[in-house]
């Protein structure tokens, strides 16, 4: 197996721990946590569920802020930079570069997810709220949003393959809005009468990702545990999902004229 997709995997995680967005991303969803402690603290009685819900709630919104900013940017900035071509013209393929490129931004994602979720340990550790067998949902929590992230990562870089980051921004936020009311999308299709309206809808439903099945932040934030048949489904509907995305933008990259 080629090493080529580690190597660019690993200068792409340097690259983006040195940029100091991530930081300031990583500072604020901390500070978003740790100011649920002080609504927790008003919220009498209800504390642990605001604690969890705020806590998750910005640990999944500061990660999809990493996965489209930065993910927008993996494509372009190489070739702005004029850093793509010299990587091309070594032994490397187009595939093997994405494939580096989607793997390093994940794993940063992974790192800055798990120092996020130390924090909303802390602030459960800091209101006397020791840690009990049911926060394992809590962990549930976090694996579906990096299992999200994961998701939102491929179709970030699928668009940055061939389109500026402005598009490639707003094509992925409306992918994901898109596949966050994707229940509500199915329930539309089953009721409409009209068949052309039925069609579409049930098209869009099931060609964008659902969203909707990785979010189970109240499920967490009440302590009540999540199937294990649930945590089996997500994951290899995102693992099919991603591969799938990954090899539709080997495709369009391998296809395009960089000159």
């Amino acid at each position: 197996m080629s090493s080529v997709p580690g190597v660019v995997a690993i200068n792409t995680f340097r690259e983006a721990v040195r940029d100091r967005v991530l930081y300031n991303l990583v500072f604020f969803a901390l500070l978003m946590i740790g100011a649920s402690i002080l609504v927790g603290e008003v919220s009498i009685g209800i504390d642990r569920i605001v604690i969890i819900n705020l806590g998750l709630s910005a640990i999944s919104v500061i990660g999809l802020v990493m996965a489209v900013f930065i993910g927008v940017g993996l494509v372009h900035k190489e070739m702005e930079k004029r850093t793509l071509y010299s990587v091309l013209a070594k032994p490397v393929r187009r595939w093997e570069f994405l494939t580096g490129k989607y793997a390093g931004l994940l794993v940063t994602l992974a790192v800055n997810t798990a120092f996020m979720t130390v924090g909303l340990a802390a602030a459960l550790f800091y209101v006397g709220r020791p840690l009990v067998k049911a926060d394992t949902s809590i962990l549930v929590a976090v694996y579906f949003i990096l299992l999200e992230l994961a998701l939102v990562t491929a179709i970030t870089l699928f668009f940055s393959c061939f389109t500026t980051p402005m598009l490639s921004t707003l094509y992925t936020l409306g992918i994901y809005i898109t596949g966050v009311f994707a229940a509500d999308i199915r329930d539309f299709a089953d009721f409409t009468k009209s068949q052309s309206l039925k069609g579409i809808a049930r098209t869009v439903y099931y060609l964008v990702p659902n969203f909707h099945n990785f979010n189970v932040i109240d499920l967490a934030s009440h302590g009540n545990s999540i199937p294990l048949k649930l945590i089996g489904e997500n994951t290899l509907y995102a693992a099919c999902y991603v591969s799938l995305v990954i090899l539709a933008a080997s495709a369009v990259f391998s296809r395009r004229n960089l000159k």
